[in-house]
């Protein structure tokens, strides 16, 4: 799993490196391992958050899904990113992982014939339901009428100001004993809800990735009459909030949002754990021009202007270019990343095409398939390819370079040296020929050592496995770099995605060729001891 936040070194910070590490250049190739671990320690410290992004627990990093609220147990940041997180929390740094195998959500989904689901939260997705699955996207009614009433969204100038607006709605709430649901989008601003409501004397539960055990039962108690829940987006998903008689009286369970998410599908969420079944309720989001939503993707203008404005502290904003600013910016951050996920699987069509034919072998090795015939075709395709690449019609045979020959072929293949007398007067199709049958004689004479041939069958489906797992594994490190460099290939007016189609084929060939001479080197070699 990686993050994809991107932090790169001033001209500044590279002599600080130079410095600090006694070399002369850090963009020299020897430095590139240099390069990429400070690289990984600025992301770690400066992009990457503690409560946010991942906890840590039982001096361990665990991740926490950003749409989800959720610790993902055994997952971790790749190419490193992890190491540097735990160096950075100081709990002790674990191996990095090797990647075994690799698919996108999408390339998986896709490879089940029929398609189908329910969710809450479709029509927000439904251009990517119909482009990448080929579904349509039916909207249902409720089965009965939603009461739940959406306010307008509440805007302030400053987190702050927000913040103590949030503990005031939360105040006025609970003294009319409605259940109260606050929703913040990470770790960190729940718990500073928490203490300004244990300052206020409000008895509250907190429903985070720290305190994931309890779910049940916090969520069990969070529709009770004067019950207040601080959750992360936890709770946003798949909960059923039970309202008492005291509650509905009061109005019914009142979400309050304290931030909007960059996906409207998890405001949604959020919203939709109140007025559930025709039950009463209420949503209301509160937002900050200093929310990062608003900041990175809010019109300048509009910060300008109410700051021109010149807006007393505590002052609620209201206007209506707010609300289109707040849906416009959301919109483009979905746009963006639906853009994204494309873009990936574009890439990993080219990957899902090779997983599709590895795979399909490594099936018919695990299901015990009789090798036999493949491992005569490797046999002569190696000797093909050795002939090929080392002799020519078009030269005199007495220039052939028999040592290049030897030296290619002997260690995979243990036949007897080619000598000038064995190939005076022989074309090179005719060489081929003989030589595919020396070899297959002598790997006939390896099966000969066997008692019984079936011994043999089985070594060869443990040997193929073994190297095709072992060079898949690589393939995958491999597709992964030219993945990330790829990109460069715009510079030169060259379609990345084409390139990368092409490379990526030359590079499956090799693996393919060398996962044929790997296996072919090893059955030859293999040695019987009788005990």
């Amino acid at each position: 799993m990686k993050k994809d936040k991107i932090v790169n070194l001033t001209e500044q910070g590279v002599k600080k490196v130079e410095k600090f590490f006694n070399i002369e250049n850090l963009a020299d190739p020897e430095n590139l391992e240099i390069q990429h671990n400070i690289i990984l320690a600025l992301r770690a410290h400066n992009l990457m958050f503690r409560d946010q992004d991942y906890v840590v627990k039982d001096d361990e990093v665990l991740i926490v899904d950003e749409f989800t609220g959720r610790i993902m147990p055994g997952r971790r940041y790749s190419d490193g990113l992890h190491q540097a997180i735990e160096a950075k929390e100081h709990v002790k740094v674990r191996r990095e992982s090797k990647t075994l195998a690799t698919i996108t959500f999408q390339n998986f989904f896709n490879k089940y014939k029929k398609k189908s689901g329910m969710t809450g939260t479709a029509l927000t997705e439904e251009q990517e339901f119909r482009d990448i699955y080929g579904m349509d996207v039916i909207e249902i009614p409720t089965n009965r009428p939603v009461a739940r009433i959406d306010k307008e969204d509440v805007v302030y100038m400053t987190k702050k100001e927000k913040f103590r607006a949030v503990v005031e709605a939360v105040k006025e709430a609970h003294a009319k004993q409605q259940p109260v649901l606050v929703g913040t989008i990470t770790i960190e601003t729940s718990e500073l809800l928490s203490r300004m409501l244990t300052r206020e004397g409000i008895k509250h539960q907190v429903l985070n990735a720290k305190f994931h055990e309890k779910e049940a039962e916090i969520v069990a108690h969070a529709g009770e009459a004067g019950n207040v829940t601080i959750a992360t987006n936890m709770a946003g998903r798949g909960t059923d909030i039970k309202l008492d008689d005291v509650s509905k009286e009061a109005g019914g369970l009142k979400i309050i949002g304290t931030e909007r998410h960059e996906s409207r599908r998890i405001d949604n969420q959020l919203r939709g754990r109140s007025g559930r079944q025709g039950d009463p309720g209420e949503s209301c989001f509160y937002i900050s021009l200093e929310d990062d939503l608003m900041r990175l993707f809010g019109s300048e203008k509009l910060m300008t202007m109410f700051k021109s404005l010149g807006v007393a502290e505590n002052e609620q904003i209201e206007h209506k270019m707010l609300t289109s600013a707040i849906e416009k910016a959301q919109r483009k951050i979905e746009g963006n990343n639906y853009g994204i996920r494309k873009n990936l699987l574009e890439y990993d069509q080219v990957n899902n095409e090779q997983r599709e034919i590895i795979y399909k072998e490594r099936r018919m090795v695990l299901d015990g398939a009789n090798m036999r015939d493949s491992i005569y075709k490797m046999i002569t395709d190696t000797v093909e390819h050795a002939v090929d690449m080392c002799f020519s019609d078009d030269v005199d045979q007495e220039e052939w370079d028999l040592n290049e020959f030897n030296s290619v072929l002997l260690p995979t293949i243990p036949l007897k040296p080619l000598t000038l007398e064995k190939v005076k007067g022989v074309k090179k199709n005719q060489l081929k020929q003989e030589l595919k049958e020396e070899a297959v004689k002598l790997y006939e004479e390896k099966e000969a050592e066997f008692p019984e041939a079936e011994q043999l069958r089985e070594l060869e489906r443990v040997i193929l496995l073994k190297v095709i797992d072992q060079k898949w594994m690589d393939h995958i490190d491999d597709m992964d770099q030219l993945r990330q460099g790829i990109g460069l290939q715009a510079y030169g007016q060259r379609d990345p995605k084409v390139e990368y189609k092409m490379q990526a084929y030359e590079m499956f060939d090799g693996m393919i060729a060398a996962i044929q001479e790997t296996t072919v080197r090893l059955l030859y070699h293999v040695r019987l001891e009788q005990k």
